[in-house]
């Protein structure tokens, strides 16, 4: 037997785990509330708030919009945030939400102009 070995009499503490998450704090974690503007000439969506994952990205909500409003493949869609400046395409919603996002939510501007920045 090599001197490294344990005895079986030895007691090994395990660290206290912490109670279980709750399925809907954790879920949240992963997604946060985006308020969608209209801005301009752009069509009004009847549903405002939308619950997005925050590893989505600027292109990927801009896309859905788009489909949702029915654009054609030719119009263009903006996207502003606090009606001051274009985020990057590849940007995440979830860092734009923790630099400007405030009251639990993200709030984005859309328009098919440019409109600001």
């Amino acid at each position: 037997m090599s001197d490294k070995a344990e005895s079986p009499t030895e007691t090994h503490k395990e660290e206290p785990q912490s109670p279980p998450e709750n399925s809907e704090t954790s879920e949240e974690k992963k997604k946060i509330d985006v308020l969608l503007k209209a801005v301009g000439d752009a069509p009004i969506m009847k549903t405002k708030k939308w619950t997005v994952d925050r590893g989505r990205t600027v292109q990927s909500l801009a896309q859905f919009i788009s489909r949702f409003l029915k654009l054609d493949a030719n119009e263009q869609l903006f996207i502003y945030v606090h009606q001051s400046f274009a985020p990057s395409p590849d940007q995440e919603v979830g860092v734009l939400f923790d630099c400007f996002g405030s009251d639990s939510k993200l709030v984005l501007h859309y328009c098919k102009s440019q409109a600001w920045g």
